[in-house]
């Protein structure tokens, strides 16, 4: 394995373990915290967060955690010998799993509930439910870029 697939592999695997860390911590705390308080509290809460979130920090993590995948993704099938299946179908499930429905779902939904605050109960469900297939899709992410790491 080269050393620019291991580094990917290596960014890519801890990139996708920290956003799916980040999103657990949303699903199993935050949003149960939110849950519980009436609706117009959480509303006002849950938009200040969705402001606060798209920090340079979560940006690049979110963001940078797709290139590396991508660039671990392209270059395992460039190189011999490599797990490339593998680690394509980790980049795939960081991509499609992780950032497509954070674009596709998440953000819209963050979106409604700042233009309207009688959405909460809906986007509570919905959100969370959501988020769910996020964390799932990083952590299998990460396993599958772990496994192919010593697979090579």
């Amino acid at each position: 394995m080269s050393v620019l697939l291991s580094a990917a592999v290596v960014a890519a695997g801890v990139g996708s373990a920290a956003v799916a860390g980040v999103l657990m911590a949303f699903s199993i705390a935050v949003m149960p915290a939110l849950g519980a308080q009436p609706a117009s509290a959480a509303t006002a809460v849950m938009t200040r967060v969705n402001v606060v979130i798209v920090a340079p920090v979560f940006m690049v993590l979110l963001f940078g955690t797709a290139a590396a995948s991508v660039v671990a993704a392209v270059t395992a099938f460039l190189e011999p010998g490599t797990p490339a299946v593998l680690v394509a179908a980790a980049a795939a499930l960081y991509v499609v799993g992780c950032l497509g429905v954070t674009v596709a779902v998440n953000v819209p939904l963050n979106d409604r509930l700042a233009a309207a605050e009688d959405v909460w109960p809906e986007y509570l469900t919905r959100w969370t439910r959501w988020n769910h297939v996020r964390v799932i899709a990083g952590l299998g992410a990460s396993v599958l870029f772990v496994v192919a790491g010593v697979a090579a």
